[in-house]
């Protein structure tokens, strides 16, 4: 049974980081640095939003409108974090 926790933890973790990687990839578009006429950075784009939309649009439907900023891979990052925790602190070890 620990192992099953360690994976959904490395999973969690994994998201964390696919979170990330799209928010620094939507600020690199949004700046220009990077665009999407690539077609390695349009598939990358494409992949990463496609994993990460379904979780974030309920968040970022619940919130309110705020002039451009999307704050709902923070609210998914923090609700991670806080699973990761209940996970750690009264899951773990109470499993045999």
């Amino acid at each position: 049974m620990r192992a099953l926790l360690d994976i959904v933890l490395i999973i969690l973790q994994l998201g964390i980081w696919v979170l990330i990687a799209q928010a620094i990839l939507s600020w690199l578009i949004a700046f220009n640095v990077v665009n999407l006429r690539n077609q390695f950075v349009e598939g990358l784009w494409r992949i990463l939003h496609q994993i990460t939309e379904p979780f974030c649009r309920p968040i970022r439907n619940a919130l309110p409108r705020m002039s451009g900023i999307d704050l709902s891979p923070l609210i998914l990052i923090l609700i991670i974090i806080f699973l990761e925790r209940v996970i750690m602190y009264y899951v773990y070890p109470n499993v045999i």
